[in-house]
């Protein structure tokens, strides 16, 4: 037996839910499908320590005229922003760098970012080949004089912190062309002390989720949908996919018929990137108490090389570690205990020896994850912005796609995944 409705979400993440609620305020009937045991797909709050951790999204990324900001103030919730000039930093040696090393190497770091974007100027007027963001850095660095090891070591962590912390990924994977061909809201980033998952409980209040139904298959035909999941089918009139990007790049859901050709190339050249936490709670507090953050230029690129300082905000001994790109993905394959020795390495390189060993470590494995597989979205080498209004394109008017991937100006941000399902929503309800 099937069961029936109007309208099919899959996935309770931000889009998913956005898009529910939207539908659901309009009088329409829907069914959310989680494959989880629980909502918020790649927005995870755990309190399993007593206290609210994010191990998926942790920011409003822009504050000003931003619709989480908005959401979060009209429900009371409350928000810290995040000062990221608030840093101590440690070389390579354990050596803290002084603030005008700091300044010196940040200014050379947005003299290269000046050149980068004059050479892609000329790449584009000669209507040459894609080529990567490292390709790109390379070719500028030639130009320069003999470049110091310090030096080098401190452009590589700036190239980290600035870059491949935010979209997920190496410089080697991204587009020259498109990396950062996104929209910003103004003003600061913010954290949610209370946990993230609030505003995901404000999206679903009153909503029909159906936890634990793995979607296996989609049909889709001129009369409606019919969705097979491991728990029973649903039918429906037209169905709103939000699976992540790397959830469709493995092909763990089936269509029929199979997807339009430029919607699988689409989901073919977009990139996804891998960002992992390593939450670490210690017996007292050794490290910089007043510094939000914590950055150490690691020997190898990207190595353990960003700490939040969680007792800025808490008042408790933890620091969270991430841990991006190849480097994230290769550590997710150790088990916990060495996987908390990679960011020992660091600490005790910045701290002394005689650091202690945590009391308890929480940590994520986002590539792992059957659900996800991955952590967002990115433009990689050879992706054009055409690829995400691929993907975001209806089937038939029976098939919808909404998720961050999806979204053309704020992709790889929550804000982003909430405004595909508002908009996904909108387009639903103008058949």
């Amino acid at each position: 037996m099937s069961q029936s409705t109007e309208i099919i979400v899959i996935g309770a993440g931000a889009a998913g839910l956005s898009a529910a609620r939207a539908l659901h305020d309009k009088g329409r009937k829907v069914i959310v499908l989680e494959a989880r045991d629980r909502i918020g797909g790649r927005v995870w709050t755990d309190r399993s320590w007593k206290l609210p951790l994010d191990l998926g999204a942790s920011w409003i990324h822009g504050m000003e005229g931003n619709p989480l900001t908005e959401l979060a103030r009209k429900h009371k919730i409350e928000l810290a922003e995040t000062d990221y000039d608030s840093m101590t930093l440690y070389d390579f040696k354990g050596d803290r760098v002084s603030e005008k090393d700091v300044e010196e190497v940040a200014e050379w770091y947005e003299e290269i970012m000046e050149q980068l974007k004059e050479a892609r100027e000329a790449l584009e007027e000669e209507d040459g080949d894609d080529i990567s963001l490292r390709e790109a850095f390379d070719e500028v660095l030639a130009e320069e004089d003999e470049i110091e090891k310090w030096d080098r070591h401190a452009l590589e962590y700036f190239i980290n912190w600035q870059i491949e912390q935010d979209y997920s990924t190496d410089t080697e994977t991204l587009s020259f062309y498109y990396w950062d061909n996104d929209s910003e809201f103004d003003g600061e980033d913010a954290l949610f002390p209370g946990g993230y998952d609030q505003i995901i409980k404000v999206l679903a209040q009153g909503l029909d989720i159906r936890l634990e139904h793995v979607v296996q298959k989609v049909e889709y035909h001129d009369e409606g949908v019919r969705v097979a999941t491991s728990q029973g089918v649903f039918e429906a009139e037209c169905v709103l996919v939000t699976l992540p990007l790397g959830v469709l790049k493995e092909g763990s859901v089936e269509f029929a018929p199979p997807l339009p050709k430029p919607k699988e190339k689409a989901i073919r050249k977009l990139g996804v990137g891998t960002l992992n936490k390593a939450y670490l709670r210690f017996p007292n507090v050794f490290w910089d108490k007043e510094s939000e953050w914590l950055g150490y230029m690691s020997p190898r690129k990207g190595e353990c090389t960003a700490f939040l300082n969680l007792y800025y905000y808490t008042q408790e001994p933890i620091l969270l570690c991430f841990n991006v790109g190849g480097y994230g993905k290769e550590i997710e394959k150790l088990p916990d205990q060495q996987l908390v020795a990679e960011a020992m390495k660091s600490l005790r390189a910045m701290y002394g020896s005689d650091v202690p060993t945590p009391e308890k470590a929480l940590l994520t494995r986002w590539n792992a994850d059957p659900f996800a597989r991955g952590s967002y979205s990115y433009m990689a080498t050879h992706a054009t912005d055409e690829d995400p209004r691929a993907l975001a394109a209806p089937v038939n008017n029976r098939l919808f796609f909404a998720g961050e991937a999806t979204a053309d100006d704020y992709p790889a941000t929550v804000h982003g995944a909430l405004l595909s399902g508002q908009r996904e929503a909108k387009r639903i309800l103008a058949l």
